[in-house]
């Protein structure tokens, strides 16, 4: 008989909104992959996060000269096998809260050594959603996040873009297809 690993996701909710569609999302795709897996959600504004310095310090010593909850939220990618973005549009791109994190992601940042690094063989996903009807600006977001991705070492897998959604009910006829997203998730 095969025994399934269960891997450890965390879902970020990118938006500032707690309850909005974004947080929907993220509640749909919770309670889809927790049948398989060991799931935890995080809130980027449920962190206190400050403005990068652009001092470059950590290009010298891989770690931020600042101390809030960047270290945290790096605890719980640590602690992930599969990561999953799920981001809004905020004038086309992801909101501004989620790039303060990016950027005072520097330390990790495969770009300068030394870095700090997370384990390996960590695999992510991205769910953007816009009000709009084009997929450009979700491909924009998408764009954005699979950049960070990169950067971390984090394989990009997959990306999933919802357009006309404004409101948690607008995702009442879109539910199928982030549970057919879900199932792709390995």
């Amino acid at each position: 008989m095969k025994t399934e690993v269960k891997m450890k996701v965390l879902v970020m909710n990118c938006s500032p909104v707690r309850n909005g569609a974004t947080a929907e999302i993220v509640n749909i795709v919770t309670a889809r992959l927790e049948k398989k897996h060991d799931v935890k959600n995080i809130c980027i504004d449920d962190h206190d996060i400050k403005f990068c310095k652009g001092c470059r310090t950590c290009h010298n010593t891989a770690k931020c000269v600042q101390n809030d909850d960047v270290d945290r939220i790096i605890e719980q990618y640590e602690w992930a096998d599969i990561v999953i973005s799920v981001s809004p549009s905020y004038w086309a791109d992801i909101p501004g809260q989620f790039k303060v994190f990016i950027d005072r992601c520097t330390p990790w940042c495969n770009t300068h050594e030394p870095h700090a690094k997370i384990s390996s063989g960590k695999k992510g996903y991205v769910i953007a959603l816009r009000t709009g009807p084009g997929m450009r600006e979700c491909e924009r977001i998408i764009a954005s996040i699979e950049h960070f991705y990169g950067h971390m070492e984090i394989e990009c897998c997959d990306s999933l873009g919802l357009c006309s959604v404004e409101y948690k009910e607008d995702l009442d006829c879109r539910k199928e297809e982030i549970i057919e997203f879900c199932n792709q998730i390995e």
